[in-house]
């Protein structure tokens, strides 16, 4: 079974190095290979999100800045010529088999706050739905040394746990985790699998090897973390020949990071313990059998609620003698649940309008308190 044949939905990250040469051009027969490789892994059914590196340097060729050192302005000034022109780039380069790409520009608030996650994954997901591939990468046009991910790695990671990839791809100039860097020291060894991320194994990283990267090993094992940790496989692969997926679908070496979890075990988790409760749902008998069976919490079973929260916020859902018995991310607003509570589905559409959905607590957004994780 090759690497990637157990994994349906997969975010590759591109290095900026991988993709724009020292004299800031775009490496065109690369990209243009890479392409290849990406439609092929399409035609086998796989959904494909891509977290691009590259901005920054193209515009830096076309502004004709230094390639060494820039000012934040400089920076920024680089990111938004060179957007526009690794967009186009990523654009033609699948366009020319037949594949569409919609561009998300992101900042660390939109995968930090519940609302604009929610609506970041919401784009990206009707994307993957309609064909497309989105390529995403960091604003860096506005993002400033204090409010910025730093790295594309950790972002790529974001991305991969906000859209439940099975599996992050991190294309790099060196093939995999080793017992330390290899640049460094000629006895060190290559790890094919990881099983978990421990204190030793991120011992082994090293610094960036780039100058075009802010990245190096360290962050690729810190992606690594973020990633598995969510239910998220993880493999660093070498990108720097032509047909890097290729060569990594017919066994080329790589190292593979095991999800520590499944993708549910994670979630639930996730619910239960790092999310503050912003509001209460008391439900009838009813609805407790029903949510007891792995249905949707709907608004009719609802018969009090507490607290102001918005769609997406963590809610405390108690049986009528005020037990908890579960805990779930809101699907409506305070306001609008407030306005459908008791009412059968048929009325959630006519109160608050065709397309919207009748679930208060989505089951797959539940977590019944007590109960034993998913296998």
């Amino acid at each position: 079974m090759t690497p990637l044949a157990a994994y349906r939905r997969l975010t590759i990250k591109i290095g900026s190095a991988l993709l724009v040469d020292k004299a800031g051009k775009l490496r065109a027969e690369w990209l243009a290979a890479l392409a290849e490789d990406i439609a092929a892994l399409k035609a086998e059914g796989r959904e494909i999100v891509i977290v691009s590196s590259g901005a920054i340097a193209l515009g830096r060729g076309l502004l004709g800045l230094s390639a060494v050192s820039l000012t934040l302005e400089q920076s920024q000034a680089a990111a938004s010529a060179g957007q526009i022109a690794l967009s186009q780039a990523w654009a033609e380069a699948l366009g020319r088999h037949g594949i569409v790409t919609g561009q998300i520009l992101i900042t660390p608030n939109i995968t930090e706050e519940r609302r604009y996650y929610l609506n970041a994954r919401t784009t990206i997901t009707t994307l993957l739905g309609l064909g497309a591939i989105p390529i995403i990468n960091e604003n860096d046009s506005v993002a400033t040394a204090e409010i910025r991910y730093g790295d594309n790695d950790r972002l790529s990671a974001r991305v991969a746990t906000m859209i439940e990839a099975d599996c992050l791809v991190l294309l790099s100039d060196i093939d995999g985790l080793y017992t330390a860097p290899p640049a460094r020291d000629p006895d060190a060894e290559h790890i094919p699998v990881v099983k978990a991320i421990t204190p030793a194994i991120e011992a082994m990283a090293g610094g960036a090897a780039s100058h075009l990267s802010r990245g190096g090993m360290t962050t690729k094992v810190e992606a690594g973390k973020i990633a598995t940790l969510a239910g998220t496989a993880m493999i660093i692969a070498k990108g720097t020949e032509l047909h890097p997926l290729r060569t990594l679908t017919e066994g080329g070496r790589h190292t593979l990071f095991h999800a520590s979890s499944s993708r549910a075990q994670a979630r639930k988790r996730w619910i239960m313990g790092t999310l503050a409760v912003a509001g209460t749902l008391e439900i009838d008998a009813g609805a407790v059998s029903a949510l007891r069976q792995g249905r949707s919490l709907l608004p009719v079973g609802v018969t009090r609620i507490s607290g102001e929260f918005e769609r997406g916020d963590t809610l405390a859902i108690v049986d009528p003698d005020g037990h908890e018995i579960a805990r779930g991310l809101a699907g409506l607003d305070s306001e609008d649940a407030r306005l459908v509570m008791g009412k059968k589905s048929e009325m959630v559409q006519d109160l608050l309008g065709v397309g919207t959905r009748a679930t208060l607590v989505h089951r797959d957004n539940l977590v019944l308190v007590g109960a034993k994780e998913e296998a």
